[in-house]
């Protein structure tokens, strides 16, 4: 059921992760791109001098202009003119400009037509209403541009009888200091605003106070913040893609590997014994994905070498079980006709010959299941087993002196060539089982007088051991086929029954399991005769 579940997935964990990874970083980079706090505070104190700027040339003009001389012989505002002044300096500016008196009290107003708040004020008229989608967009910049705003501003509060005493930076231009203000609007725009002192030499006579809001600011943060989002959602884009590809060719060759992984274990599931198992796993392939040339590369090769040497180990089981029934099998019969011809005979000479069969078969069964026993113990045994270097010319030594102590005035001599400082990786009780069974092989195939020799060579990489004899040799039709598992081409003298056949197949094994290779030839002299035979166990060397 679960796996089922993973298979219908959309999207497998492995990419949601990749896009996560991907996409969290782009982002957060976005983001921090969209707060222009110092873009926008430069922006605003650019405004800031433009129209303190504006505000002295207005400043100037209007104490050039709408100063009269009062009846005391002092300066002071006339009304109608600065009204007049103040009408035609705005026809050309975007700003707001206000004229207070030296007694605070407002002469003049570029949105209204009277002093007074007379019935005509000038409003701006709000830009059209687009579709719904550009009402969306706009919203979404609004509610952008709030969020990322900076700082706080104070909300600005117009009443409907202005008065000095509402603008704190027009007090300060009467007082001759001039300064800025910048405030919030209810919609969440920010209006800017300069007052300066109106001046007739060096007499206050008034204060310009002059505000714009803060459209043309808010559209150069808008249209960056637009140029940022735009960028940033062909970036996400591309990364949205790349990365699905790159999942793609992650979690593509994962899921086909544990798709062939989970049929693998299925056809062991539904193989109903060694032999199906072993067939259904060597028809079974795993993607070959070595091509890629990187992890899920590596990852595809050890899967199908790893089920390669399953399916072998399972058909080795299956071919030694099968060579172990038959092996037993032959005793067996064996038994069963001596024991039932045992019980119809009443030659007592005949009888304790047939006793004797029955004892060799049954000293036959015993060394059999030993062996078998051996054998089939030795895989696990090497697994678990910790390799550490050996010297070869200690090994030789010590097998020589074994045999020379244990079967002194024996007529075959053991003698050894013992080599320089080789050393081999390996497990050395298993290394002196294979030699041990090599010379006891050779032994028995050397005639009286003769002897089996020792030897070890090196091409630099690899160490080769020899055991030879002067034996008759081996048929060289046959020279493969000894290593075979129950296989016994014994001396014609030798009892029958005295091996199980089990020596070299064990030999081989262990040889194998040391990453070497044993092969075995015949010695000839000059003339081509067979002189003997010779076994090469080939081993790595350590350097």
């Amino acid at each position: 059921m679960a796996a089922s579940r993973n298979r219908q997935r959309r999207f497998s964990p492995l990419t949601i992760r990749i896009l996560a990874v991907n996409m969290l970083a782009l982002i957060m980079l976005g983001g921090s791109m969209l707060y222009l706090g110092r873009y926008q505070d430069r922006l605003i104190q650019s405004e800031l001098e433009a129209l303190s700027f504006e505000a002295r040339i207005a400043a100037g003009a209007l104490g050039e202009g709408a100063v009269i001389e009062s009846d005391e012989d002092r300066n002071m505002l006339a009304p109608e003119l600065t009204r007049s002044m103040v009408r035609r300096l705005a026809e050309n500016s975007d700003s707001r400009i206000r004229v207070f008196d030296e007694g605070g009290e407002l002469q003049a107003d570029s949105r209204m037509l009277s002093a007074r708040q007379a019935a005509i004020q000038i409003e701006a008229i709000a830009p059209p209403v687009g579709t719904p989608f550009e009402q969306a967009w706009q919203s979404f910049k609004n509610w952008v541009g709030r969020a990322l705003q900076q700082q706080d501003y104070p909300l600005y509060d117009e009443g409907p009888d202005q008065d000095i005493g509402q603008f704190a930076i027009a007090r300060q231009a009467l007082m001759g200091t001039g300064g800025q203000q910048i405030w919030r609007l209810p919609n969440g725009t920010l209006l800017l605003g300069i007052a300066v002192p109106l001046q007739s030499y060096k007499q206050v006579l008034g204060a310009v106070m002059l505000t714009r809001n803060s459209a043309k600011v808010e559209k150069a943060i808008a249209d960056v913040r637009v140029d940022v989002i735009r960028v940033f959602c062909i970036v996400l884009a591309l990364t949205t893609l790349l990365s699905l590809y790159l999942a793609r060719t992650i979690v593509k060759p994962l899921q086909r590997l544990a798709r062939a992984v989970r049929a693998v274990k299925q056809d062991q599931a539904r193989a109903t014994g060694l032999g199906g198992a072993a067939a259904l796993l060597a028809n079974r392939q795993i993607p070959d994905l070595t091509r890629r040339g990187d992890e899920l590369g590596e990852l595809s090769h050890a899967l199908r070498e790893m089920t390669a040497a399953l399916a072998q180990r399972l058909g080795a089981i299956e071919n030694f079980a099968a060579d172990v029934a038959h092996e037993i099998k032959n005793p067996l019969t064996s038994l069963r006709s001596a024991v039932e011809t045992a019980e119809r005979i009443k030659d007592p000479q005949r009888l304790a010959t047939l006793m004797g069969v029955i004892r060799d078969d049954v000293d036959r069964m015993d060394r059999l299941i030993t062996d078998i026993a051996s054998a089939s113990r030795l895989d696990a045994e090497l697994s678990r087993t910790e390799t550490a270097p050996v010297a070869v010319g200690q090994m030789l030594a010590l097998l020589v002196n074994i045999y020379s102590s244990d079967e002194k005035g024996a007529p075959v001599r053991l003698v050894a060539d013992v080599p320089d400082a080789f050393v081999v990786q390996g497990v050395e009780s298993r290394l002196m089982q294979v030699l041990r069974n090599l010379v006891e092989n050779a032994r028995s195939f050397t005639p009286p007088g003769g002897s089996v020799r020792l030897g070890a060579q090196t091409d630099g990489s690899a160490v080769t051991l020899t055991v030879e004899d002067d034996g008759p040799g081996i048929p060289e039709n046959k020279l493969e086929a000894i290593f075979d598992r129950f296989y016994s081409e014994r001396p014609a003298q030798e009892k029958f029954g005295q091996h199980s056949g089990l020596g070299l197949s064990i030999a081989q094994q262990i040889v194998h399991a040391h990453g070497g290779r044993i092969w075995a030839e015949n010695r000839k002299d000059a003339a081509g005769k067979i002189i003997g035979a010779r076994f090469n166990v080939l081993l790595p060397r350590v350097v």
